[in-house]
């Protein structure tokens, strides 16, 4: 999720878990703190774009590390705030802070390596948008409430009111995902598509509209669906997989790396200036997507050189336009998507 996401979570939690054992901010603060601790590997260059999207939300994001991470640092913050005789609930707060960052980061698309150094698989169940309000304006409103009234009155219940209402908006999007998921296979298989993968995701900022892709021989199938269409029939648009350029690539590293991580959900095309790219169909929709490198290029001969470095080429959407077009498609109008 967004940094703003994360650290609303880690200071409601650090709020909920102290309770009035210290003051509210200093909950919140550290709570916010610990939030947004496992988000600092950005920082880290990995020496290529492609090593940097994939060892993203690796160790840093891991259950195991993190729960080791949270002992030194709990003993820390509860010896410079002066409250040793309590550092076991500091402790108990922090845990809870670091180790619920890549849990919820688990709920986006991207894949976390939580299980780290146990298995290097990128966890990710794809049923809620990296950025979404109505996830993190109840984590926000919860916290302001309990520092605007010092922890007195209601103000603690308020935050675990908010806690409770964006744990329950998760909740909802895993069950709208297995509705469309559902909705998505009756409908390929009406138009006998056999699918190989299948990737079913919230659209930007939201759980109403949903994107389906659907991974099928030679080519990929994009189709999206609205929580609130009456028609309970998917539209699916096709487009090439690029499977003979693969066949040219798939020793480069960046290559496999790209295709594990994606888990299969990724094309391969060349552009006009000669290029192979590599794109991750899982975040974007056509014809953008924010994960899309350059790879090789095509020599006169017709050989196909892997480049000494790969070059990332995503790009953005027109983003007025793509927002216009899913405001009007998620009130279930039937409209072609902007390509």
């Amino acid at each position: 999720m967004d940094s703003v996401s994360q650290i609303a979570l880690g200071a409601a939690i650090g709020v909920a878990t102290m309770g009035r054992r210290t003051a509210v901010w200093k909950a919140a603060l550290w709570g916010a703190v610990a939030g947004t601790l496992p988000d600092l590997d950005v920082f880290v260059d990995q020496g290529s774009p492609i090593l940097n999207m994939v060892l993203h939300r690796a160790e840093s994001h891991a259950l195991f590390w993190l729960t080791l991470f949270s002992l030194p640092f709990a003993a820390a913050i509860a010896k410079l705030q002066g409250q040793w005789p309590v550092w076991r609930r500091w402790w108990l707060a922090m845990w809870l802070a670091l180790v619920t960052h890549p849990l919820l980061d688990t709920m986006t698309v991207y894949g976390t390596q939580l299980a780290l150094p146990f298995t290097d698989h990128p966890f990710g169940v794809g049923s809620v948008f990296i950025i979404d309000p109505l996830y993190t304006v109840p984590l926000l409103a919860g916290t302001i409430w309990a520092l605007c009234t010092r922890g007195r009155g209601r103000g603690l219940a308020v935050n675990g009111i908010g806690l409770a209402l964006s744990t329950a908006y998760l909740a909802w999007g895993v069950g709208a995902q297995f509705h469309v998921t559902q909705v998505a296979k009756a409908s390929l298989a009406e138009r006998g598509i056999a699918v190989e993968h299948l990737l079913v995701t919230p659209t930007a900022l939201n759980s109403v509209l949903w994107r389906v892709v659907a991974m099928s021989g030679d080519s990929y199938h994009e189709g999206f669906y609205s929580m609130l269409d009456t028609d309970r029939r998917i539209a699916f648009d096709r487009f090439e997989r690029g499977s003979s350029l693969n066949a040219a690539v798939a020793g480069i590293d960046g290559v496999r790396r790209i295709s594990a991580f994606s888990k299969g959900f990724y094309k391969v095309s060349e552009d006009a200036a000669g290029r192979v790219r590599i794109t991750d169909l899982r975040m974007g929709m056509e014809p953008v997507y924010s994960f899309d490198f350059a790879v090789a290029e095509r020599q006169a001969s017709g050989a196909v050189v892997p480049m000494e470095k790969p070059v990332q080429l995503g790009g953005r959407p027109d983003v007025p336009t793509v927002l216009a077009w899913q405001w009007e498609r998620a009130l279930g109008n039937r409209l072609p998507p902007p390509r």
